[in-house]
């Protein structure tokens, strides 16, 4: 393990000095599009405006004959791309083991390095694949000379990533988040459902017996387990935790209570792979105005975090404090970037 004078240091001479801590960003959604295909590279500035995070997505989805295309495309979007729009833009690059991976980075560092906000590596299975990537990026960050670091986003979706999120999260400073990838972590398990995300109808509870009347089966989450242990090393880590792809679009009810599970549970975001999830997204991960309003009088009435206070019948302390922090913390972020939302939070 790096000591802590180590572990900050750029990994090549001349490479940007890695952060210290997250870049302050709202990501309610991350927002995948193919850019292999002419009119969705069109449309990237618009989708831009309606978005907190823009992904290029050069991996699964793509054709094996369009992944060049792809990368090309992705470049062609980030050269036009303006930092200022206050949209993150990303890539989820092919897997390590892919004939595709190494021209992946090396093409989009050198040509779009100075626009790559971050990197999202499929199928990340232990703290090795985010060293590799790591040294890599600032091998190429000081030949391509670019000047702030480009970050890394894991995908979580084998079991031994699971086995190892604790030391992924941990891997390296260029470490942004990680992401549930529910497909494939289902098939690495040996689960017995071919869903992409949210529960299974026959995942539940069978309610005890009873005389004369049916028993009810309570559907359960089938992935409450891995997003708290994902979570957990995330905010132990520092770095952000995602709910990954809901793959039914036609059914958006089920895709906003997975959503909610997950930012309750303490996710920032969720993938959106359809117009129809961004709104859900967005939704969901803006603070509710009524929780709102009642953190902020929870700081308001403890300044300084200390004590103890009754408000609206319920006792506060710092306990309460920290949490209701963390979501006007949240509306603030929120309402900087959704004047309709800063006027229903006050802020």
């Amino acid at each position: 393990m790096k000591p802590p004078r180590k572990f900050f240091e750029p990994l090549a001479i001349g490479a940007p000095a890695p952060y210290r801590e997250l870049p302050v960003r709202l990501e309610r959604m991350i927002h995948f599009f193919p850019p292999h295909v002419e009119k969705m590279r069109a449309k990237a500035g618009d989708m831009a405006k309606n978005v907190d995070v823009l992904l290029g997505n050069l991996e699964d989805a793509i054709p094996a004959d369009a992944k060049e295309a792809a990368r090309a495309g992705f470049v062609e979007v980030a050269k036009a791309w303006n930092p200022e729009c206050g949209t993150g833009l990303w890539t989820r690059v092919n897997c390590l083991n892919s004939p595709w991976f190494l021209d992946d980075v090396t093409t989009l560092v050198a040509e779009a390095g100075n626009k790559l906000d971050v990197v999202m590596l499929p199928k990340v299975e232990g703290p090795w694949d985010i060293h590799y990537l790591d040294q890599l990026l600032a091998q190429l960050e000081a030949k391509h000379q670019v000047k702030r670091p480009i970050m890394i986003h894991a995908i979580l979706e084998t079991a031994l990533g699971v086995e190892n999120v604790a030391a992924i999260a941990q891997a390296s400073p260029r470490m942004h988040g990680m992401s549930l990838g529910p497909a494939d972590l289902a098939a690495s398990r040996g689960m017995k459902t071919t869903r992409v995300g949210g529960g299974h109808p026959f995942y539940g509870v069978l309610e005890d017996a009873k005389e004369s009347a049916p028993r009810t089966l309570f559907q359960q989450d089938l992935w409450h387990y891995t997003v708290a242990k994902m979570v957990d090393a995330c905010q132990s880590a520092g770095i952000k935790a995602f709910y990954g792809p809901f793959g039914d679009f036609s059914d958006n009810a089920a895709c906003e209570a997975q959503f909610r599970n997950a930012f309750l549970l303490g996710c920032a975001g969720a993938w959106s792979l359809h117009p129809s999830q961004i709104e859900i997204a967005k939704n969901v991960f803006s603070p509710d105005v009524a929780e709102v309003l009642f953190a902020r009088k929870i700081l308001d009435a403890m300044p300084d975090g200390t004590g103890a206070v009754m408000i609206d019948g319920k006792m506060q302390d710092d306990a309460t404090w920290k949490q209701a922090k963390v979501i006007v913390d949240l509306a603030r972020a929120v309402a900087a970037k959704d004047s309709v939302m800063a006027e229903k939070y006050g802020l």
